[in-house]
């Protein structure tokens, strides 16, 4: 499965911008479209698996995505529970500390049950990729 990828820096050190992400009953303050994410398995400080309910005009799907983490260095999520228009989802924020803050770099690769050309899906997970990190940049820069 093919993976788009997109990265920005943002000027925070991993551990700012890890907790931004790990925190997801905050993230319909910064991730366009995300409605509510509610922690469902927790192990420790972080999210195993989590619901979320989207609505991303003209997509509207409730998933749960599990999560693995390395620390501040990065997660991968995978889809769990599938949801009425989302079959297949893997992502992955890495982050690297840089001179002037942190590269965050997102990879994701999405399925859905729609037919779909490569080039218009590719597309869509790249407006999803760079919403995200914009969103995500914005947060984490404007609560220092």
């Amino acid at each position: 499965m093919a993976r788009t990828t997109s990265d920005i820096v943002i000027a925070a050190p991993p551990e700012q911008i890890m907790a931004v992400i790990a925190d997801f009953d905050d993230y319909p303050n910064w991730a366009t479209g995300v409605r509510s994410a509610e922690v469902v398995e927790q192990d420790g400080d972080r999210a195993e698996r989590v619901h979320f309910v989207l609505e991303a005009a003209p997509i509207r799907d409730e998933y749960e995505l599990g999560y693995v983490w390395d620390g501040d260095h990065s997660v991968t999520w995978s889809l769990v529970e599938r949801g009425s228009m989302l079959t297949s989802m893997d992502g992955k924020y890495q982050l690297d500390p840089v001179d002037d803050g942190t590269r965050v770099t997102y990879q994701l690769s999405v399925d859905v049950s729609i037919p779909m050309l490569g080039m218009l899906k590719r597309k869509a997970e790249k407006v999803i990729i760079d919403t995200a990190l914009k969103g995500l940049k914005k947060h984490v820069e404007g609560n220092r």
